[in-house]
């Protein structure tokens, strides 16, 4: 959990980003001493036909901003790099709940959340999702290196070993 000096009635805000710069805008008001919080999820995604582990913000395009109304200046904020403008309903500025921004600083390990699946373990049952096998259930058997796994699939009421993508697999 990051300590934060708080000041009267001071509360989260959203702030919007141009496309692809979370980072910058958040770097930049960190420079000018405001108080941000940019959530990171890990992830994983299909490229080129490989699956891989990304990380990219929980909300792309969104950060959170911790202001004091009245008692800082915030007119910086809209001229900041990465900065597109504060997000706001009507003429206020849009406050976010403390409980939403600390339950996702309380769920983000390393600081970041995880939304990779916990691996499978020898001897679950799985579910086959795509393919010529769609919807059969078989039982783990092992990994196969990082992409495919080798499942027990009851083909015909005998069990026949299959060598398939992991992310092919889900937990039945």
């Amino acid at each position: 959990m990051i300590e934060e000096h708080t000041l009267p009635g001071d509360s989260w805000y959203l702030v919007y980003t141009k496309p692809r710069q979370e980072d910058k805008a958040w770097w930049n008001l960190d420079r000018q001493q405001f108080r941000c919080y940019l959530p990171y999820v890990r992830t994983r995604r299909r490229r080129q036909g490989r699956y891989e582990t990304v990380t990219e913000p929980m909300f792309p395009r969104y950060l959170f901003i911790r202001l004091a109304a009245g008692v800082e200046d915030w007119s910086p904020i809209r001229s900041t790099l990465g900065v597109s403008h504060l997000v706001r309903f009507g003429p206020w500025p849009a406050r976010v709940p403390d409980t939403l921004v600390e339950t996702i600083r309380r769920r983000a390990r390393d600081g970041f959340c995880d939304l990779c699946p916990e691996p499978l373990k020898t001897g679950e049952k799985v579910r086959v999702l795509d393919g010529p096998f769609r919807g059969y259930e078989g039982i783990f058997r092992t990994p196969r290196g990082e992409e495919r796994a080798m499942i027990l699939l009851d083909v015909a009421g005998q069990y026949t070993t299959l060598l398939i993508s992991q992310h092919q697999l889900e937990r039945a």
